[in-house]
């Protein structure tokens, strides 16, 4: 009697919910979906439903939360910043500092503090490529820390750590044939495992796990490809072609049994082997080769710096041929991968089940949800991809007037509404659906570049000098 009378109790006593979570970047396995029920405001601002407003050092790293506790990271000279905030009143409860070197190339758009933490409501974890990884508890006090050496990245790295399967997973692709793929013990920050990915040249893209049946694959989609390797062992898998040359971004999304991937680093036009040719005609000394200053317009986005292979500050005639023929392999658009099944190596064509070149950004991710892909362009332009045929639901419909800007932020989603950042400080809530329909335009008169989180029906939003908490 006493069992049937406290377990009729348990039917009836409604359990703890569980605690608010946006465990890394774009929350849950990184594809940007809030948990379910979770209602964060749709109109907000310095004005209307600010909860706080912390004020934080520079970076354009994204927050994490979980429980009671927000983790962001941060530069300030020349060391990361760790930060432990409260997500009540948005106070900084603890701050650790670890050293980083500048990276060697640096856009002007970009920062040293650009990888989100990652936790598992036992640690946190950051990754500057400066320094390496390291883990901290909840009282913010080490836990252990794992150096890396300081990779060359054009324009500096962009990725971020995961947790997947019980593991700390961190993809740190680079020039000169060093990149790799790392799995460590989020107790101890020993190597598990340690997989070579010497055909990469950046490290834009954040990995992600796809479960299929029982087989657990990291994806993680960088230059020319995307690969998949078992999360047990870090053993490559597969790969596909598809994908740029250089300058990868967007990291790819899971939905409907496929894997969805865009890139458009060139925006579709790759330099023509005359163009390359002609590069050399900047030769003013004509000692054969090309030096930073001779030839300024290659300073933009990078590119001297992944031209110049052996980074002795010159660009040879074989390199600037090397990187024009790299770059001409590679493929922009977004398209789906359908579930491989037991195949392994180089997948063929078959499995691209459709691709298109219409509205794919250079930076921000898309976002899948009710069986549509949703992107957003620089230019406040929003593209809606059917994503079971790639058919073009819309293409390219602008925000409005206020919805311009650049977009490195990554859409979300909560309720049915896709949250969108702007370098402008515009934040626009639009509704998932087969139109465009925009159902606010939010001021914070920041520029935006981190993509926001949610967690506990809050929105959690890093301008360039403020975390803001929003909600009701």
């Amino acid at each position: 009697m006493r069992f049937a009378l406290g377990f009729a109790l348990l039917s009836i006593v409604p359990l703890p919910a569980a605690e608010p979570a946006w465990p890394q970047f774009r929350g849950a396995n990184c594809q940007g979906i809030a948990a379910e029920g979770e209602k964060p405001p749709v109109e907000f601002g310095p004005a209307k439903g600010c909860l706080w407003k912390t004020p934080v050092p520079p970076g354009i790293s994204s927050p994490c939360v979980w429980g009671e506790r927000i983790f962001l990271t941060a530069a300030e000279g020349d060391k990361l910043l760790l930060l432990g905030i409260d997500r009540k009143d948005g106070r900084i409860l603890w701050r650790h500092e670890v050293p980083c070197a500048k990276p060697e190339s640096l856009h002007k758009t970009n920062s040293t503090a650009a990888a989100t933490p990652a936790t598992d409501g036992k640690r946190v974890y950051a990754y500057q490529c400066g320094f390496g990884l390291v883990a901290c508890g909840f009282d913010g006090k080490e836990v252990w820390r794992h150096p890396l050496e300081t990779p060359l990245v054009v324009n500096g790295s962009g990725t971020s750590p995961v947790l997947a399967g019980g593991k700390l997973i961190l993809a740190c692709d680079q020039q000169g044939g060093k990149s790799f793929l790392l799995a460590v013990d989020p107790d101890n920050g020993r190597p598990l495992w340690k997989t070579p990915r010497p055909e990469a040249v950046s490290a834009y893209t954040t990995p992600v796990l796809w479960r299929r049946g029982n087989v657990e694959e990291i994806i993680v989609s960088g230059s020319l490809r995307v690969s998949a390797y078992a999360l047990t062992d870090g053993a490559e898998r597969w790969s596909a072609s598809g994908l740029e040359g250089v300058s990868v971004c967007p990291t790819p999304v899971i939905g409907d049994g496929r894997i969805y991937l865009a890139s458009r680093s060139f925006g579709g036009k790759a330099p023509s082997s005359t163009a390359s040719a002609s590069v050399m005609l900047a030769d003013a000394d004509h000692d054969g080769k090309l030096s930073r200053k001779e030839a300024p317009f290659l300073e933009k986005d990078g590119a001297f710096d992944f031209i110049d292979r052996d980074h002795d500050g010159f660009a040879s005639p074989l390199e600037v041929k090397h990187a024009g023929d790299w770059i001409r392999g590679g493929d922009f658009g977004l398209f789906a991968i359908k579930d491989p099944g037991s195949s392994t190596g180089p997948l063929d064509a078959a499995f691209t089940v459709w691709k298109h070149k219409s509205g794919i950004p250079k930076v921000s991710s898309p976002l899948f949800t009710g069986g549509r892909i949703y992107m957003v362009q620089d230019g406040g332009m929003v593209t809606c991809t059917e994503a079971a045929t790639g058919r073009l639901i819309f293409e390219r419909e602008r925000l409005g007037s206020d919805g311009g800007g650049e977009y490195f932020a990554s859409p979300v989603m909560a309720d049915g509404r896709i949250y969108l950042c702007s370098t402008r400080g515009i934040v626009s809530v639009i509704a998932a659906g087969d139109t465009l329909k925009v159902l606010a335009q939010n001021k914070l008169n920041e520029p935006i570049a981190a993509t926001p989180a949610i967690a506990g029906n809050k929105l959690y939003i890093r301008s360039a000098t403020t975390l803001w908490a929003f909600g009701e």
